[in-house]
């Protein structure tokens, strides 16, 4: 495979949108919850395709998902949607797979999750920037501040683990299309449970780049997350 030409690199985005959201414990899935009178899935999308790197977006929902239709989306980039999987590799391998007409190998996805509705927009562009001309690419993530613990089945400590070095992944999470989809691939048929596309990654070889971002980049999970996004939201929007 050749180089990549910057100037005919494209950058897509991928958001696997078919969770449920359990921990919720909410009447609809997480991402169709509103802040500020808006689905937590709009202010998400919003802030992916407001890049102007970004070309287009591949959107994974739930094939029960009777919400989406309600979104109220106005966008001047192109969006596909797909059917999502039973994990999250899954949604993701088959965004992918739509955007095989699209993009080309040396191509960059962004996957992020549809429950992080406060990434920076400067975090999107600073990530995009440390990052287009590796062969590889890398993710957002945070330096871990708190000291860790790790328990046993019975949830005592078993030890203290040492914070340096260790970081607070986050997403979105970017690699070249070609390299990525041949990782999830991998992943799948060895049957190897991998939580985020990093992980893929790694276990196909790959070494990806770590780039700071901000804590306030939280992942809605519980209910008095939601609360906090709407502050976080609040406070960069003033």
């Amino acid at each position: 495979m050749s180089d990549p030409t910057p100037s005919k690199v494209k950058y897509w985005a991928v958001v696997p949108a078919a969770g449920v959201g359990k921990r919720m414990r909410a009447d609809r899935p997480k991402q169709y919850l509103e802040i500020d009178g808006r689905p937590l899935l709009e202010h998400t999308i919003s802030r992916l395709v407001a890049n102007p790197h970004i070309e287009g977006i591949v959107v994974a929902i739930s094939a029960e998902d009777e919400y989406w239709p309600g979104l109220e989306l106005c966008l001047d980039k192109p969006m596909w949607v797909v059917d999502g999987g039973v994990e999250r590799c899954h949604s993701v391998l088959n965004a992918l797979q739509e955007l095989a007409t699209h993009a080309h190998d040396d191509d960059w996805v962004l996957v992020h999750d549809a429950a992080r509705p406060c990434v920076r927009p400067d975090d999107i562009s600073n990530m995009i920037a440390q990052l287009t001309d590796d062969t590889v690419g890398g993710l957002l993530a945070v330096p871990v501040r708190d000291t860790m613990k790790r328990a046993g089945s019975n949830r005592r400590v078993i030890t203290t683990e040492a914070r340096e070095d260790l970081w607070h992944a986050l997403t979105p999470q970017m690699f070249r299309y070609d390299k990525l989809r041949h990782a999830l691939e991998q992943a799948i048929e060895d049957q190897a449970l991998v939580t985020d596309e990093s992980s893929a990654m790694e276990l196909a070889g790959h070494e990806p780049v770590l780039v700071e971002g901000h804590a306030d980049n939280i992942k809605v999970t519980r209910p008095e997350d939601l609360a906090l996004a709407t502050f976080y939201l609040q406070q960069q929007s003033s």
